[in-house]
């Protein structure tokens, strides 16, 4: 099986982010099944012709989201973590959900404001 990343350099959109995303959905979809053996950081950023630390930004933010797992000299490969996007994302909704009642906003205005932010991170650019 082979990683295929296509990085749209005129996009607005950083290439270390770019690379996170496609990562995340490939795992996501299933299309990089758990236990897939992600290339090295060097190795990576030499086949897309990014800077390593770009790879390795992107490495890190796909660990703390627990779409990666990092096994030290054995490599970097695709978690096990199951649901763990949706895990993330109910601690963060828990968190507004609270911080919104804590500000005294209705039930309404939270979820207009929330609306608002979906719509605004999922607009077709």
């Amino acid at each position: 099986m082979t990683l295929k990343i296509v990085l749209d350099p005129d996009a607005g959109t950083a290439p270390y982010e770019q690379l996170r995303t496609q990562i995340s959905e490939l795992a996501r979809s299933g299309a990089l099944p758990v236990g897939f053996r992600l290339p090295t950081v060097r190795g990576f950023a030499e086949e897309l012709g990014l800077a390593a630390n770009t790879v390795a930004k992107a490495y890190r933010a796909l660990e703390a989201d627990g779409v990666i797992e990092t096994r030290g000299r054995n490599g970097t490969f695709i978690a096990a973590a199951g649901d763990a996007a949706e895990r993330h994302a109910a601690a963060a909704a828990q968190e507004y959900a609270q911080q919104a009642r804590r500000l005294g906003l209705s039930r309404a205005d939270a979820l207009a404001l929330a609306e608002d932010a979906l719509q605004a991170a999922y607009a077709v650019k």
